[in-house]
């Protein structure tokens, strides 16, 4: 059975006709989805899973669910550190993409998140399908030079910072 890493910038708080369509096709596929607690891109696609009756969901939290409004099964992912930071809630990014078959990624072309989450997915191998919202269009990513492709059709501060302080964050 496909399992599936939804997840997204947390600036994404509404589900267009394209996105949702795409949503359904994995309910009728009957996908496994993992996504995250967060508000943002996670609350919205786990508010439309709840609203379609969708049970094939596994919500991933750090130490309690800030968000579960299907009252799914969730997955805690430990981490020694308590501090809340980009390196604490990556973690549980990291476990979704190692658990996923592939991913598909809402992205706002800015967030460092979803960047390094489509960076992750990428370099693991897996097929990751990025909603590009500054287009309104997905892109299919398999390999580097695709994901190189895409990042070429973004913001090149905008991803450049992204880029800096993804190193930053996860160094510290």
């Amino acid at each position: 059975m496909t399992s599936v890493f939804i997840g997204g910038s947390r600036a994404v708080t509404r589900l267009n006709n394209l996105i949702l369509a795409k949503l359904d096709e994995l309910i009728v596929r009957q996908c496994v989805i993992f996504v995250g607690d967060a508000n943002g891109a996670d609350k919205v696609v786990q508010k439309h899973f709840a609203d379609r009756g969708y049970e094939q969901v596994v919500v991933y939290c750090m130490d309690g669910c800030r968000n579960n409004i299907g009252n799914w099964p969730s997955k805690n992912v430990r981490r020694p550190s308590s501090r809340k930071d980009f390196a604490y809630y990556a973690a549980k990014d990291h476990a979704m993409a190692q658990d996923a078959s592939c991913g598909i990624m809402l992205w706002d072309g800015k967030s460092k998140g979803t960047l390094n989450n489509i960076q992750r997915l990428v370099a693991s191998g897996k097929k990751t399908l990025v909603y590009l919202a500054t287009e309104n269009a997905f892109h299919k990513i398999v390999t580097e030079p695709e994901f190189e492709a895409l990042l070429q059709r973004c913001d090149p501060n905008a991803v450049q910072r992204a880029q800096q302080e993804i190193i930053a964050k996860l160094a510290t």
